[in-house]
């Protein structure tokens, strides 16, 4: 496949999204579609559940038993359709939610907009650093509500961190942004008892999408973070990008200047080519750096996940359980301030949106540049080498 994505790829007959598009009141009822409904598809339909206000339509799987699963959670009858192309042609669909492997991701969103559905696609939203481009100029064409799945966006706790220390200016300068994930399970997910086999109803093509055609490999299917043609570098794309985010967010920043990154397959050689240790190391024009390590050697929870803030007028460490600030000497007055853990209202924002048509927290462009950090710091792990930052990448 091409780096880039050609919006000829995939259209509706010859509709187009503003002759697709209906405009919804504040009392109209959202119909959705799901496409990719394993386990991220169906956590993403809880929490839309949880919102209500719309009505689940159809489900789109290369499996009938995710299929099924999803039907469940809808609580009602659901369309089942196994290609995604069949859920957009559906003139009953407002938008759909994308949670496939990653090398989908940016393919489904740019054909989705041009069938006139507004879409919430889980992160990264690329597998390649030019995709990007793409996805922006669907979304800003079709004039479509295009929500990325870093949730952290729709955290009240990270919204009221974001207000306290930076817009206030009490960090003071920040040079320097440690990001760490360990112990993450999901990275060594096995092949369930008696799946070894490819299920009959679970349509192996599918999945592959646009890759190489390969025989039924269920590791892949069931622990794809550990294989670079169904994840974006795995820990990277999978971990870093909910971070780097937050870093971007917190500090207004769009790209880095350089990576440099080192690590390997150090203890689980089990047929897996992302490493499962790797450090990051991006260096930012704005006089910040900003690292990521993860691994999978060490897995206890315990203090697993970080992003840490170190500044001038204090040191802030927050994530999803919450936050800490430790002020400097300057601001020891304020003693330690911090925050518990809030519920994300990710997939609440992109519904809102939907109606308001105004932009969601975490849109297509932002997305872009996240998933940027990711891949300019994978090239980088690849190559062995210093890596620049390519005007190309630019939007």
């Amino acid at each position: 496949m091409p780096a880039n994505i050609s919006r000829r790829t995939f259209m509706v007959g010859a509709a187009t999204a503003a002759a697709a598009l209906r405009v919804l009141g504040a009392n109209d009822r959202i119909r959705l579609g799901i496409i990719g409904s394993g386990q991220r598809g169906q956590y993403l339909m809880k929490r839309a559940n949880e919102v209500g206000n719309f009505d689940w339509v159809a489900v789109c799987d290369a499996w009938d038993l995710r299929r099924d699963q999803a039907e469940q959670v809808a609580g009602t009858n659901l369309v089942k359709h196994k290609e995604y192309r069949a859920l957009l042609e559906r003139k009953d669909i407002d938008g759909v939610i994308v949670a496939t492997w990653d090398h989908m991701h940016a393919q489904i969103t740019v054909d989705a907009c041009h069938a006139g559905k507004d879409v919430f696609v889980e992160k990264p939203m690329t597998s390649l650093p030019m995709q990007g481009h793409e996805v922006v100029r669907a979304a800003r064409e079709t004039k479509r509500i295009v929500q990325v799945g870093v949730q952290q966006r729709s955290t009240p706790h990270f919204s009221e961190a974001k207000q306290r220390f930076f817009d206030s200016k009490l960090i003071g300068q920040v040079n320097m942004v440690r990001t760490i994930w360990n112990a993450n399970g999901g990275y060594l997910t096995p092949v369930p008892t008696g799946l070894d086999r490819k299920p009959e109803g679970l349509d192996w093509d599918v999945c592959l999408g646009w890759l190489p055609k390969i025989p039924w490999d269920a590791k892949r299917y069931f622990n794809r973070f550990a294989y670079w043609d169904f994840s974006t570098g795995g820990q990277t794309g999978g971990l870093f990008v909910h971070m780097v985010d937050v870093v971007h967010w917190f500090l207004g920043l769009v790209r880095p200047l350089s990576a440099v990154a080192g690590g390997g397959i150090y203890l689980y050689d089990d047929g897996r080519d992302t490493p499962d240790n790797i450090n990051l190391l991006l260096e930012y024009p704005e006089k910040l750096n900003v690292t990521f390590e993860a691994t999978l050697t060490d897995m206890l929870p315990q203090n697993s996940a970080d992003i840490v803030f170190m500044g001038s007028g204090g040191r802030l460490s927050i994530f999803r359980n919450g936050y800490k600030f430790l002020p400097s000497r300057d601001n020891a007055q304020l003693g330690e301030l911090s925050s518990g853990p809030t519920p994300d209202a990710h997939v609440a924002n992109w519904l809102d949106c939907m109606r308001s048509r105004q932009q969601p927290n975490a849109d297509a462009l932002s997305g872009h540049y996240s998933a940027m950090a990711c891949h300019i710091g994978n090239i980088a792990f690849k190559e062995k080498r210093r890596v620049l930052w390519q005007k190309e990448w630019d939007v």
